[in-house]
């Protein structure tokens, strides 16, 4: 393994007056802003629930440090805005840059180690936004939950309706895709199901409803296993009927009702891999608007963790543009909460956009990428001139 020593005297001379240059700021900013997010999103919350609910002082301090990691994923790109903008304000006011260009070094030279370092800490934003964040947001909960006296089942839901789409025999002898069997539970927790309903029209003439009191799935025989419950066969013109009782019957409809039960309302508490599985089952179900949803909020997992890189290219851009003149650090920030409204914004109304089906998930996901890219680019060429 090549050490860090031995990578910094690699570098250039150029390469390594940069990015010391920019460690500095964006340290500022990565602080600056995680204070910002933990004050406005998490603290006061917390407090309130101290306050009013008598949530424990230890617990509420556990809370918080476990929600960090998903504050963090949003620092990064702003802090990366406010870096790179308040060094290149800086250079280019003490005339470092102007030398530069002096003696030959284009624009798009010294602001490389700005995208590089943007690029690196979008992998960063990414890893932690798909390795960690999703665990410590479901720690966060349980550890709310259980200061505050409530329970925390393992998994639940309820209601669960699932369409099962398979080849249906026809009376003439032929065969053709359609539903099945539509199933429904009242409730599912830990693994069991209650209250169970399905609706056979699989078989030529005849309609099925099985009725459960409860069900789990038999990892041994690969279906649910139904307790406690009535099959109740009609004829499709209702002229016959027949009813017949069981205590336990195998049915065959995998897994697929109770992995439905388990995916998460909120996608931050998903990874890429759970996003993907959870869009899989919901277009199974027939929910395309709930699938669609995901599908948008599974390309935005890659999507918003490159905004580092966006915005080290459009605030080092912006920077390298003010020859002469001194940006404070006041003023630094002010332009960069404009640049991150106006960015933010934009990536909300490109993500409605998709979740209304008006764009696909993969536009409305990469689109404010590519904007903010092109604007970098042409910024960086206007500085260059």
């Amino acid at each position: 393994m090549v050490s860090l020593s031995s990578l910094t005297r690699r570098l250039s001379l150029l390469d390594r007056w940069l990015y010391g240059e920019l460690l500095g700021p964006l340290v500022f900013g990565i602080g600056i802003f995680s204070l910002l997010l933990v004050t406005g999103d998490a603290l006061f919350d917390l407090v309130r629930k101290v306050v009013e609910q008598g949530l424990p002082v230890g617990p509420a301090l556990h809370v918080l440090i476990l929600q960090l990691p998903g504050l963090m994923v949003y620092a990064f790109p702003m802090a990366m805005l406010l870096g790179t903008l308040l060094t290149y304000s800086k250079l280019s006011s003490g005339n470092e840059l102007i030398a530069l260009r002096s003696i030959g070094v284009p624009a798009k030279r010294y602001v490389l180690p700005a995208v590089v370092l943007g690029l690196f800490f979008s992998m960063v934003s990414f890893m932690v936004s798909d390795l960690v964040v999703p665990n410590s947001n479901h720690s966060s909960f349980v550890v709310l939950q259980t200061a505050l006296g409530r329970s925390v089942p393992k998994s639940s839901g309820e209601h669960i309706i699932y369409p099962h789409f398979a080849r249906i025999s026809k009376a003439d002898g032929g065969s053709r895709h359609g539903l099945a069997q539509l199933f429904y539970a009242r409730e599912a927790a830990d693994g069991r199901m209650k209250g169970i309903t399905v609706l056979d029209i699989s078989r030529p003439d005849m309609l099925q409803v099985v009725q459960a009191q409860e069900a789990y799935f038999d990892q041994d025989q690969g279906n649910l296993l139904f307790l406690e419950g009535m099959t109740t066969s009609l004829a499709e013109d209702g002229s016959s009927q027949s009813q017949v009782r069981f205590e336990k019957q195998f049915y065959p409809i995998g897994d697929v009702p109770l992995r439905l039960a388990e995916i998460p309302t909120d996608p931050a508490s998903m990874n890429v891999a759970q996003t993907r599985m959870s869009q899989t089952l919901l277009e199974k179900t027939g929910n395309l608007r709930q699938a669609r949803k995901l599908s948008v909020r599974l390309q935005e997992k890659f999507s918003v963790p490159l905004s580092c890189m966006v915005f080290a290219l459009v605030g080092s851009s912006i920077g390298a543009q003010s020859v002469g003149k001194t940006r404070s650090r006041g003023k630094g920030f002010g332009v960069s909460l404009i640049i991150i409204f106006g960015y933010y914004l934009l990536s909300f109304v490109f993500s409605s956009f998709g979740v209304q089906g008006i764009l696909s998930p993969y536009l409305s996901a990469w689109a404010p990428v590519a904007i903010g890219l092109t604007a970098g680019l042409a910024l960086l060429y206007r500085s260059s001139r």
